[in-house]
């Protein structure tokens, strides 16, 4: 199996408010497997794509660990899971290893065939107001990141008046979108302070106006292609503060 089995504890999608105090036990983590390995209860042979849990640091298949009762329903469909988690009595997360990332991603859960048919004729039924809905939020979402690429931009040409209008407005639409995890989208950088939006046109000066990006791909470390072209980026960010 891929990676060491460390502790997880996942948090079961739809949990609007704290457990109370008869239910605190965290539901069951349930491994899917990236390599071959075998119950040590049963002595079945679990191939990759099995399910395994793990008690007392031993493997079991989900028939000796009294799980293979319960239905697997994929993540992807976040009512549908809500709605599951809410019908299901008993309930278990499912995880992978993630070679790439180095950690367990969540995948699923497993519940009781009765409660994703219950969830399943549900979100059946209000399908259509649900899509109407993430239509109408995709939608607002849109406006919103216009408005604030507008006002980053505009706050951009404060700070920087040396800055060219089209580069401003590039440096605002690339550290502005949503989701990036870049620091346009930081609480502060959505409130347009000077720090994040100074931070966003360094980088952009980086990437545009230095061998930064050349300098990373011929293998020379972060830290020393930065100080490389750091007089380059300082003299560039003075211009523009006019």
């Amino acid at each position: 199996m891929s990676g060491s089995l460390r502790p997880v504890r996942p948090t079961i999608a739809g949990t609007q408010t704290p457990p109370s105090p008869l239910s605190q036990a965290a539901p069951p983590v349930v491994f899917l497997i990236l390599r071959d390995s075998q119950c040590s209860d049963c002595g079945a042979e679990l191939e990759p794509g099995s399910f395994l849990r793990i008690e007392a640091e031993q493997p079991l298949c989900l028939s000796c660990a009294h799980l293979d009762d319960l239905e697997y329903l994929p993540a992807g469909d976040i009512a549908l899971t809500r709605r599951t988690t809410k019908y299901s009595q008993r309930i278990a997360v499912v995880v992978r290893f993630s070679r790439s990332r180095g950690r367990y991603e969540r995948q699923g859960i497993l519940a009781e065939t009765s409660a994703v048919e219950r969830a399943e004729r549900e979100c059946s039924k209000d399908a259509a107001e649900r899509a109407a809905n993430r239509t109408a939020g995709a939608a607002r979402r849109k406006v919103q990141d216009r408005t604030l690429i507008t006002r980053m931009t505009e706050r951009i040409g404060e700070l920087f008046p040396g800055c060219p209008p089209p580069e401003a407005s590039a440096i605002a639409a690339h550290t502005a979108v949503r989701g990036s995890g870049r620091v346009g989208r930081t609480a502060a950088g959505r409130q347009l302070e000077e720090a994040p939006l100074t931070a966003a046109v360094i980088a952009a000066i980086r990437h545009r106006h230095t061998p930064y990006d050349a300098l990373l791909a011929s293998g020379l470390d972060r830290s020393d292609a930065r100080e490389q072209v750091s007089g380059h980026v300082h003299a560039i960010l003075a211009s523009w503060r006019g």
